[in-house]
């Protein structure tokens, strides 16, 4: 059980995991803010849901980076700067959103691609 831990959600480097995650943290402070501006508290099940896909979107953004990059190869776009950070911000919002049902793919693939590492050793 631990070696499957180990290669699935140990998977990632650890700065990789902790540079994401913070990012991951956006939404929900935004979020929290954008409730706190109303009367209403926030359901258990909505903090729930931040949690998961805050502690998954790591993984899920490793999905989409590396489908871009089978995509893109290695060329280089030259666009405007605010252009890019706005779809920037929406594919980070479509990864942590969809962070549950993304981020199995991205454990999937580590889990097979550290088994494979260590069959070579």
């Amino acid at each position: 059980m631990n070696h499957l831990i180990a290669k699935t959600f140990g998977g990632l480097s650890l700065t990789y995991y902790f540079r994401h995650f913070i990012f991951g943290l956006i939404f929900p402070a935004l979020f929290l803010f954008m409730q706190s501006q109303t009367t209403q508290p926030t359901s258990i099940g909505m903090m729930v849901f931040m949690a998961i896909s805050t502690l998954l979107y790591p993984y899920s953004r490793f999905v989409y980076e590396s489908i871009i990059d089978f995509i893109m190869g290695q060329n280089v776009f030259f666009i405007n700067t605010i252009v890019m950070l706005i779809a920037k911000l929406i594919t980070m919002l479509l990864c942590w959103v969809c962070a549950v049902f993304i981020a199995p793919a991205g454990l999937v693939y580590l889990y097979f691609y550290h088994s494979k590492q260590q069959n070579n050793s």
